[in-house]
């Protein structure tokens, strides 16, 4: 009789917890838009131009892959919850591969700037004036710390899929998976406004 009330508890007390990291994700990256947005104000001639140096076909793939995996990630919970193990795994691999597939354009994407000479602490760069030190300054640590928590996300995508594939999560027993849906949609949602402030802007 106490078993599933104590259940419960755990269960909104996790997702209680993610909710609230979720919220101190959001304070930070919002923290970094309104930095992005006062130095972009001050120097609107030189973020422009600047812009127009990245690939927004490179950017808009991206967008598509992070689009296309949180509908996978969704599909994974509904999978287990009506106790399709295969297809929930299924799901979550191929989470895990556009994950991969957005790193992998993402690496390709910072390699040619840097083959350029066009990073932060670049003389090349300081040469070309403030304004766009500020740009690819703000570009590589937003879009670099977007990639960090892609790579926490697989990797929290993969603890998951171990654990259904050892029963461990299953369909009363799911709270981490829906967890790991909710991380996921947060670094979508993230990209979604990096993509624009950093792509469009032209």
């Amino acid at each position: 009789m106490n078993a599933t009330p104590e259940l419960h508890r755990d269960d909104l007390t996790s997702k209680t917890g993610m909710w609230f990291f979720l919220f101190t994700e959001m304070l930070l990256f919002g923290g970094l838009f309104v930095v992005y947005s006062v130095y972009r104000f001050r120097n609107a001639e030189a973020f422009h131009l600047a812009a127009q140096e990245l690939k927004v076909g490179i950017g808009t793939i991206n967008t598509i892959i992070l689009l296309i995996s949180s509908t996978t990630i969704a599909m994974s919970i509904t999978a287990i919850q009506k106790k399709n193990k295969k297809l929930a795994l299924l799901l979550l691999c191929i989470t895990v591969l556009l994950g991969l597939a957005f790193l992998v354009n993402k690496y390709f994407e910072w390699g040619e700037h840097i083959k350029e000479h066009i990073y932060p602490g670049s003389a090349v760069l300081a040469l070309r004036g403030q304004g766009d030190v500020l740009f690819y300054g703000l570009y590589f640590f937003m879009t670099g710390l977007h990639a960090l928590h892609i790579i926490i996300g697989l990797i929290f995508i993969g603890v998951i899929t171990v654990k259904i594939y050892r029963d461990k999560i299953n369909p009363t027993n799911f709270v981490l998976l829906e967890n790991s849906g909710l991380y996921w949609h947060l670094v979508d949602l993230i990209w979604i406004f990096l993509f624009p402030l950093f792509y469009l802007i032209t």
